[in-house]
């Protein structure tokens, strides 16, 4: 039976749409599908009226490989599961859909591209700005036409040479001769053409480079200017409210002791009308004795005052290092150490610094702030099941920094502390201490002015295993929203380190969390996928779903824990499709388009010989003044392993082990005399408590660490070092 001639594809736009024919199976063989190419997506449907409700199956051109199998058939791939055999009913036809989606494809890569670096809306971009993007989007596409001319006109000629080595006489011969000659001269001109065109790409692309580099500095110190206007106009206001009080209050206590009660009282409306502002004027005013010498020295306050606050908000930043000294290569006889290791804790035994990295557990700890941004985003939320879906994001975020980094965090010290002070940078402070040594326990707590605070206590727990490393982290995480009173919590999942004998060194994490809003009863699922061989789907996938308290389905999450992750908004749900694991139906979400929640930031250059370290985990040894004695910064030990002097740092490293040690002795033996059984490993900044969320045994913050540092107050803190 033939089929009826499928109409030519219609572009509308960005829009591509039309009839082709899709393999299924090799029962039915190709059968005619109604495709539409749009924004980078290209979706089928079995007929045209099922657009507005189902879609067969979609693929994302920005990572997809496209082949022309011959004249009329075609493949499309992403390069996982999902592959489309595909047939037109010419090679005209099958020739306007290779150009579409070849031209699709390279503006879904550009649009990928730029979203990856660019984090800003463009709400608040110029008209100027606007155009700019504009114009560049449109040399884009000018550079994907001129590749593609110059593929096609290749393939072209390559025809024409191979007609034109045939035998033919004649008026055929003839016309093989007028056609190369044409396609010759078609030639010449396109590669004219093509040089013209890429000496116009390159010159507007350095051009516009160079404006928006122009334009966004201008944008930058536009923003910090008025932002310091506000505060100054701020700061006017405040100074002359408190200033016409104090002035008022005085006049009023002159004219009584000169005049008495009723007597040459003098009413100013204007005063009275700032009165109320006295509240505030005692913090900076001091009255003297001498009434004569009042308004100016009152006067000199409030300037001393007011210039010492515009000079706190208006100090730089801290300059924060990007580099640290380059890992030396030492060699190391791996099995001598781990072959007496097998089935131990491993926190129990000695190990040298070559296994480590430079920063200890506290340190790693701090590290799961590194995308703080997505806790600002959700403190915003006005939604709770969105809100949901930045926390789980942000959880997963939290492994993305370990996808590379193999060597072990330095084992703190028992009332060891690190403080992560990023108040003025990105608005938190975060808190570490040693709260245990046996079992080895961490206590954190990290709060931020943006409306969120987070805690945990983690205690981790390691196998080896022969071939691999097991990292259990046992402890429970909460995150409180000030705003909402929503208050969150979930567990870590396995890590495992393979290849620890033979082989090159690799990291996978595996196992499920349930994210769970403890105030409204929402809940997310998360299920990461441990790395197999023969499995389809892509490597370190971690997929979710969030429901609400019961048990109904509204977004979707999907990504992987090392690159980014994405929601999308559930709009049915059904049983059916393959049965699970466990022999059950597995659930089939209709889903909106799906939308960017988090992307893990490229790593700094020369990555690879600063430990894998990103951008804030170069930061985390940085020294600091001020800080406590008892911080991770000042460990010998660490900082000579950093500065690359690992001998020495081995050496320190067994006599910092020998003092905790001895230490513990002593604490025993003062606790035998006592006749108790308890160590006294009292945490310094954290009080030992049940949790009234999940009924375990945790240490709290109990405060008043940043008030000793602002005071240099640290006589308490025990000598470690």
């Amino acid at each position: 039976m033939s089929e009826p001639k499928a109409p030519t594809p219609t572009p509308a736009g960005d829009t591509y749409k039309g009839w082709v024919f899709k393999w299924t199976n090799y029962i039915k063989g190709y059968q005619r599908r109604w495709f539409v190419l749009s924004n980078g997506l290209l979706s089928y449907y079995r007929t045209q009226a099922e657009m507005g409700h189902t879609c067969r199956g979609t693929i994302n051109l920005a990572t997809a490989n496209i082949t022309v199998d011959d004249a009329c058939n075609f493949m499309i791939s992403n390069g996982g599961a999902q592959t489309y055999h595909l047939k037109a009913s010419c090679e005209v036809e099958r020739q306007k859909w290779i150009t579409a989606l070849e031209l699709a494809k390279a503006k879904a890569a550009r649009m990928m591209g730029s979203h990856a670096s660019k984090r800003g809306t463009v709400a608040g971009k110029s008209e100027e700005s606007l155009y700019l993007v504009m114009l560049g989007s449109k040399v884009e596409d000018l550079s994907t036409c001129n590749d593609l001319i110059s593929k096609h006109g290749s393939a072209l000629q390559r025809s024409l040479s191979e007609l034109d080595n045939l035998t033919l006489t004649g008026e055929a011969g003839e016309k093989i001769r007028q056609v190369t000659e044409r396609a010759t001269l078609f030639r010449i001109t396109s590669n004219a053409m093509i040089n013209a065109c890429r000496d116009f790409l390159s010159m507007a692309q350095t051009h516009s480079k160079r404006w928006q580099k122009a334009l966004q500095a201008e944008r930058e110190q536009r923003v910090r200017l008025e932002e310091t206007l506000e505060q100054l106009a701020k700061q006017h206001n405040h100074l002359e409210r408190a200033f016409r009080g104090a002035a008022q209050a005085n006049a009023s206590a002159d004219s009584k002791s000169i005049s008495g009660p009723g007597k040459g009282e003098v009413s100013d409306d204007d005063d009275n009308e700032f009165f109320d502002a006295m509240e505030e004027a005692p913090e900076f005013i001091t009255v003297p004795a001498d009434p004569q010498f009042h308004k100016s020295v009152s006067t000199s306050c409030f300037i001393v005052c007011f210039c010492t606050r515009i000079f706190r908000e208006l100090v730089p930043l801290k300059k924060r290092r990007t580099r640290i000294p380059d890992k030396p290569n030492y060699s190391l006889n791996l099995w001598s150490i781990m072959k007496n290791c097998i089935g131990k804790e491993l926190s129990k035994i000695p190990m040298p610094v070559n296994f480590n990295e430079p920063i200890s557990m506290l340190q790693r700890l701090s590290e799961d702030l590194e995308y703080h941004e997505l806790l600002d985003k959700a403190a915003k939320s006005h939604n709770s099941l969105e809100q949901m879906c930045y926390v789980a994001a942000f959880c997963v975020s939290a492994y993305s920094t370990t996808v590379y980094r193999t060597g072990k965090p330095f084992n703190p010290l028992l009332g060891e502390t690190y403080e992560l002070d990023r108040q003025r940078e990105s608005g938190y402070r975060s808190l570490c201490e040693q709260v245990s040594h046996h079992p080895p326990a961490a206590a954190h707590h990290a709060i931020s002015d943006r409306g969120w605070t987070l805690r945990q206590e983690i205690t981790v727990a390691s196998k080896f295993r022969g071939k691999y490393l097991s990292i259990m982290p046992l402890g429970t995480i909460h995150a409180i929203f000030e705003k909402s009173n929503n208050h969150y919590t979930w567990k870590k999942v396995t890590t495992t380190v393979h290849n620890i004998i033979v082989g090159k060194l690799w990291i996978d994490q595996s196992g499920e969390i349930d994210v769970v809003n403890h105030t409204t009863g929402d809940r997310c699922h998360l299920k990461f996928a441990p790395y197999s061989y023969f499995s389809r789907d892509v490597a370190r996938k971690v997929t979710g779903v969030v429901m609400d308290k019961t048990g109904k389905a509204h977004y979707v999450l999907s990504g992987t824990w090392d690159e980014k992750m994405e929601f999308s908004r559930v709009m049915q749900s059904s049983r059916g499709g393959e049965n699970g694991t466990e022999g059950r139906q597995k659930t089939v979400y209709q889903t909106l388009k799906a939308k960017e929640l988090w992307r893990r930031n490229p790593l700094p250059d020369g990555a690879e010989t600063m430990y894998y370290f990103t951008a804030l985990a170069l930061t985390l040894n940085e020294p600091e003044e001020g800080v406590a004695p008892t911080d991770s910064r000042l460990r010998p030990d660490q900082r000579l392993m950093e500065d690359g002097r690992w001998d020495e740092a081995n050496a320190e490293k067994q006599r910092l082990e020998e003092k905790q040690r001895t230490a513990r002795r002593e604490r025993e033996r003062e606790a035998l005399n006592q006749r108790s059984s308890s160590t006294s490993e009292e945490a310094r900044w954290f009080e030992h408590t049940e949790d009234k969320i999940t009924g375990e045994a945790v240490h709290v913050y109990k405060g008043g660490y940043w008030e000793a540092k602002d005071q240099g107050k640290w006589e308490d803190c025990p000598d470690i070092f």
